[in-house]
């Protein structure tokens, strides 16, 4: 508060301050504009009021000796060979005054200077200031990745990555940097603060987000997952109603053998061998099925189209009571002795076999009659050699060409080639 006052005395009893601080140089390029300076001050500041200085507030009073100018009035920093420029353009009518503050961007010596500009960027004069030890009030980069889940991910899972970014320095000075996020398997938008891993395949992501801006300043961050692939359902039949008759109740049920997975949203399909439709639902009632053996099947199919099955037989029996058509759609039965058997005619059999073995007989007689099926095929032409194994050339001259290759030549001038795979003549 007594600095904001001494700033405040400073803006209202102007004629009583002294020109001092400022050099000759200075006001000699200041005059050749139509500008006097008439008072100059800096304080530094601790705004986050940590002991340490961070900021620093330039005030300059300024008169024209003329009409009206217009001046571009900069507070050039310079750290770490980064020059940072905090600028505000006036029309000075009379007397008036700028006040420009300058906020650490880093942490260290930080060298202050005031330059005056005209519309055409040409500098008028500049004024060298003192040099400050400075700690940034303002926050630097900072990435957090944070990771909420269960520790043992599989797909399917309940999966979120939240990004955290802040940066008040690059946005302070108009240096705004770039966000590079690497490891995911899906594209993420530099804008997207929470990121959803519950849809990500199995598998081992390294990820790393990463930022830096215009003045050098970098912040990163890295997260780990490992995901499992999620194994089938695993689950057993409760069947209730097994080898009673049909005019009892059945059902089976699905008990899934992991408490902890829930079942609702899976698809179950219920297949039974002696029908053709199929159903669905965590419960079948077999208490339609007629009399007989059924081999009841069950596919159940999780999120991620992971599909397991099991499967039971159910025996069902006749009621005591049953209509005529429920008797023909029975299966057969045996009743031991009482079981009404026909006999089979020997007589029919004695007629069958002498007819089967008349047809036999015929076939036979014919097949030896006829001497075509008896001869072999035609293998291919007979060979043309003599006694000895060598080409015969039937009286006509013959040649060896240079490749080994034997010719013979007719008294008409065409030529015929010794096919040795054949041992035959060729035409050419």
């Amino acid at each position: 508060m007594r600095r904001m006052a001494t700033i405040m005395v400073l803006l209202f009893v102007v004629p009583m301050l002294s020109l001092g601080q400022v050099s000759a140089e200075a006001d000699l390029g200041l005059e050749e504009a139509g500008i006097t300076m008439v008072a100059l001050r800096n304080d530094t500041l601790d705004l986050d009021q940590d002991g340490d200085i961070d900021a620093v507030r330039v005030v300059v009073i300024l008169n024209s000796t003329i009409e009206s100018t217009i001046v571009d009035v900069r507070l050039i920093a310079t750290h770490n060979d980064r020059e940072v420029i905090e600028s505000t353009t006036i029309e000075i009518v009379g007397q008036s005054n700028v006040s420009l503050t300058y906020d650490a961007w880093s942490r260290g010596s930080h060298d202050l200077a005031l330059g005056f500009y005209d519309m055409n960027g040409v500098e008028i004069s500049t004024i060298s200031l003192p040099s400050y030890e400075m700690v940034p009030a303002l926050q630097t980069p900072m990435i957090s990745l944070q990771f909420t889940g269960q520790s043992n991910l599989q797909t399917g899972s309940n999966c979120e990555i939240n990004r955290l970014f802040m940066d008040e320095t690059g946005p302070r000075y108009g240096a705004l940097g770039t966000l590079t996020f690497t490891g995911a398997p899906f594209i993420v938008l530099d804008n997207a603060t929470s990121i959803d891993c519950s849809s990500w395949p199995a598998g081992q992501y390294t990820l790393r987000e990463t930022y830096r801006n215009e003045l050098g300043q970098t912040a990163e961050a890295s997260l780990n997952l490992t995901i499992e692939n999620r194994p089938a359902p695993t689950f057993e039949l409760v069947v209730t109603g097994d080898g009673l008759s049909t005019d009892r109740s059945c059902l089976i049920a699905i008990q899934p053998t992991n408490s902890n997975e829930d079942f609702t949203p899976y698809i179950k399909e219920w297949d039974v061998s002696t029908t053709s439709t199929l159903t669905d639902g965590p419960v079948y009632d077999c208490s339609a099925l007629p009399a007989g053996v059924h081999l009841v099947v069950l596919k159940v199919t999780n999120l991620e189209n992971i599909a397991s099955t099991q499967a039971v037989n159910i025996v069902r029996l006749p009621a005591a009571e049953l209509t005529p058509e429920e008797q023909e759609a029975l299966p057969s039965q045996s009743f031991g002795d009482e079981t009404p058997t026909e006999e089979v005619g020997w007589y029919t059999i004695a007629v069958l076999g002498f007819i089967v073995a008349i047809v036999v007989f015929v076939m036979l007689v014919r097949i030896r009659e006829d001497d075509e099926l008896l001869t072999l095929p035609e293998l291919g032409p007979a060979p043309q050699i003599l006694n000895d194994g060598s080409p015969d050339p039937q009286g006509l001259p013959t040649v060896l060409d240079d490749e080994g290759q034997l010719w013979r030549k007719h008294p008409d001038g065409s030529l015929d080639w010794w096919d040795s795979s054949y041992n035959i003549w060729q035409r050419w």
